[in-house]
Order: C-alpha cells, then sequence, then structure tokens
C-alpha cells in the first residue's frame, strides 16, 4: 500500500485537531489555526491549506475566519476513520491503474490476480476503518492493530 504525502498530511493535521478536542474543556473546541499545525506537525503551509480546504469540504473538519478563526473537527474524532481522511484526500482505498478491482477484466493465467486485489482492499479496509483519529491522537490503538504492529516480520 501506497500514501501519499497529502494523505500523510491530513491524517496528522485531524489527529492534530483530535488532540486539541481531547484537551479542550466541557466538549468546547477552539479553533486551530493552519500556521499552529502546520509548525506542530512539520507540515509545510501551503500544502496543508489545500488539504485542509479539501477536508472542510468533505465535511471532516470546520473552519471559521478572522482573528478567532482556525479549524477544528466537525465531528468527535471517534466517528473519524482513517478510511475516510484517505478517500476523500486520495479518492478510493485500492485501485489498479486508476480502476477499481471488480472493474478490471483478467484473462486466462492471470484471471485469479482480481480475486487478489479484491482481497488486499478488504484487508485495507478493515484495518482503515477499524481505526480512527481518536485513536490515533490518543496513542490507543484497537488490539488487533496493536497485534499486527507487535508481528516483527510486520517492520521489514
Amino acid at each position: 500500500m501506497r500514501l501519499s504525502a497529502r494523505v500523510d498530511y491530513a491524517l496528522r493535521a485531524a489527529a492534530e485537531l483530535a488532540s486539541v478536542a481531547d484537551g479542550a474543556a466541557a466538549g468546547r473546541t477552539r479553533p486551530v489555526t493552519a500556521e499552529q499545525i502546520a509548525r506542530a506537525q512539520e507540515i509545510p503551509p501551503k500544502f496543508l491549506e489545500s488539504i485542509l480546504l479539501q477536508l472542510r469540504r468533505s465535511g471532516i473538519v470546520h473552519a471559521q475566519r478572522g482573528p478567532e478563526g482556525g479549524y477544528w473537527l466537525a465531528r468527535p474524532a471517534a466517528e473519524i476513520s482513517l478510511a475516510e481522511v484517505i478517500r476523500v484526500i486520495d479518492g478510493p482505498l485500492a485501485n489498479v491503474r486508476g480502476q477499481r478491482p471488480e472493474q478490471l477484466g483478467y484473462q486466462g493465467a492471470a484471471r485469479a490476480l482480481q480475486d487478489v486485489w479484491i482481497a488486499l482492499r478488504a484487508s485495507e479496509r478493515e484495518i482503515l476503518e477499524l481505526v480512527t483519529i481518536a485513536d490515533v491522537a490518543s496513542g490507543s490503538l484497537p488490539g488487533r492493530i496493536n497485534d499486527l504492529a507487535a508481528d516483527p516480520s510486520a517492520w521489514s
């Protein structure tokens, strides 16, 4: 699986917004500027602005202009999966040459590749829809994720 820099930055920005929301009193979140997010996560500011615009248009974040302005999550972080953010930024989770696996037509000896790509997408979905922005921001990942990451062969 290959994730773009845009996806990496979007996930990091969302986690940063979640951490601010968790620290806010009485569930009230203060807006965080793009500059604050960029600095905290070492994301190029101009790049981050376009990512935040995509997240705002998709309803993942809200934005407010002005001196008290900034960004905040539109929903609780526990309701936003990594898969949702990835789809907003880069589109479908798995594709081959820009096509969805079920749209491919393999022949002869390569016919089973379609099943491999569909199984790969299902596996990615299972993990990326299980993990939420809140999980990432808190550092408390679901047990299944910890089990997979604890396998030494996963690191090479």
